[in-house]
């Protein structure tokens, strides 16, 4: 008798609840096989120090763990009918923002750069940060030029953080060896390092804490908090009288201090600022500010229902995107990290490892954070201040006449006759940095262009100017050359197979 259902039971059943009772019951049995393999790869550490550190690591793994399983079983989505563009209230035009009163507020902030990326999608194996973008400096270069001189001209101490990953990290601290003589300090941290789940079982793909390095991933920049916290870094800096963090991605080479925005967090007791700007339909899958049930929410890409894709895509409705650019009050966040959860929305990311294993990789945004600050809004910046090299179409914009250097910023030649930047698309043997670099013998002279498409087996040789809107097509078999001193204006330039 003690194997028949209770009559509760059965109801439920019959009520059609077992589909839920079913996740219920299988999210049980994943969260409690986790913590045994978690508490498994803990007890593979020797050291007892780097034992409590990894525990703790692990610990923050495990909980992301659990929300991901529980919001999979009940099926949590956004009500999109809940979803509202933000008022006049939640987004400030940059154009509103005040004068700096004082340059000495310069000494209660730092500047962190996310600097985890490999550079995977443009060929690089080593810290995307070290590729060399203008005039022979990398982005770190540029970086570190643009606060000494900030420190220099002001007279304060703007110190720079780099938040590593396990990938980056022991190139990181090679490369600044180089700037012990510059007038900043450089402080690093590592961030978190997540062991990948295996999509059939669920389970952690390592079996040791030291396992090969493909089995591991770095959760996402949303990891910024927790690493700030445990790495002591938070604590140092507020120590230090520092009240202000302004946070960017290494790539992203508009992310300059601002002293308007640290002017208006001021007087505004912003606790949070996201810097946003103006959608194009290049930017479609960037993340934007939604007002949901009267709060001011970032919606990203991944958390978007197929339906409502051409939507969330859709200009009109979504007039913003999210550049990454975040201000952040110290002591706010250190309230927050202490007295409840930062509960960032969970982007769940599937891979194919090399072997052709199905793994996932549960990660945060950190412009999701804006929820738990008060105060927290949008500072709507020109498209200067966002300017990301993710692409080698990218990166010939970057290196060539459109942009000088001074003192470390990027500054737009006055012979431009238009505000907006040229369309640059290159195709699939340009794709990698090593192929990028062997197809120009030297950066065209573009000040004057409209659009580029390059297609196919194309080199460009050198002194060549380009106008208007050029397309130069090789089809499969064939090859172009563009010879040196060479003017293409209004051109399209196409060769086909005989």
């Amino acid at each position: 008798s003690t194997l028949l259902p209770r009559s509760d039971s059965l109801g439920s059943r019959v009520r059609g609840s077992s589909h839920v009772d079913f996740k219920t019951a299988t999210t049980g049995i994943a969260a409690k096989a986790m913590r045994n393999e978690i508490s498994r790869l803990v007890s593979t550490v020797a050291d007892p120090q780097a034992k409590k550190a990894f525990d703790v690591e692990m610990q923050s793994f495990f909980y992301l763990f659990t929300r991901y399983l529980a919001e999979r079983a009940q099926s949590q989505e956004l009500d999109w009918d809940r979803i509202k563009s933000p008022g006049a209230d939640q987004i400030v035009p940059y154009s509103d923002l005040p004068q700096p009163a004082d340059a000495g507020n310069l000494n209660k902030l730092a500047v962190l750069k996310v600097n985890g990326g490999l550079g995977t999608s443009m060929g690089m194996t080593g810290a995307k940060s070290a590729l060399e973008v203008k005039d022979d400096m990398t982005f770190l270069d540029l970086t570190v030029r643009q606060i000494e001189h900030l420190n220099t001209t002001n007279r304060v101490d703007v110190p720079l953080i780099l938040m590593t990953s396990f990938n980056t990290h022991d190139d990181t601290l090679r490369i600044i060896k180089k700037y012990a003589n510059q007038q900043l300090r450089i402080t690093t941290f590592n961030q978190s390092r997540y062991p990948r789940i295996l999509k059939d079982t669920l389970l952690p793909a390592p079996k040791t804490a030291d396992d090969d390095k493909k089995n591991w991933y770095p959760p996402g920049h949303g990891d910024l908090y927790n690493a700030l916290l445990h790495s002591g870094v938070l604590d140092q800096l507020i120590s230090e009288g520092k009240e202000y963090l302004f946070a960017s991605n290494s790539d992203n080479l508009g992310a300059v201090v601002d002293q308007s925005i640290l002017q208006h967090m001021i007087d505004s007791q912003a606790e949070f600022l996201m810097e946003v700007t103006d959608k194009t339909k290049a930017d479609i899958k960037g993340g934007t500010l939604i007002d949901y049930d009267g709060q001011i929410r970032l919606l990203e890409v991944a958390q978007v229902p197929s339906e409502h894709m051409e939507d969330f895509k859709s200009i009109r409705k979504f007039k913003i995107f999210n550049t990454n650019n975040i201000w952040i009050n110290l002591k706010a966040l250190k309230r927050i990290m202490e007295q409840e959860s930062m509960d960032l929305e969970i982007i769940t990311n599937p891979k194919t490892t090399d072997d052709g294993q199905a793994v996932i990789q549960l990660e945060t945004a950190a412009g999701a954070a804006i929820k738990h600050f008060k105060n927290a809004h949008g500072i709507n910046v020109p498209r200067s201040r966002f300017l990301p090299v993710k692409s080698c179409s990218d990166l010939l914009l970057i290196k060539s006449d459109i942009y000088s250097l001074e003192h470390g910023q990027l500054v737009i030649n006055p012979q431009r006759m238009f505000e907006s930047t040229p369309v640059i698309k290159l195709g699939d043997h340009f794709k990698k940095i090593q192929q990028f670099q062997k197809r120009f013998k030297k950066i065209p002279q573009i000040v004057e262009l409209d659009h580029l498409t390059v297609t196919g087996d194309v080199y460009f040789g050198r002194n060549v100017t380009l106008r208007g809107t050029v397309i130069v097509v090789a089809n499969e078999g064939q090859r172009i050359d563009i010879p040196d001193g060479c003017i293409l204006e209004n051109s399209a330039f196409f060769i086909y197979p005989a």
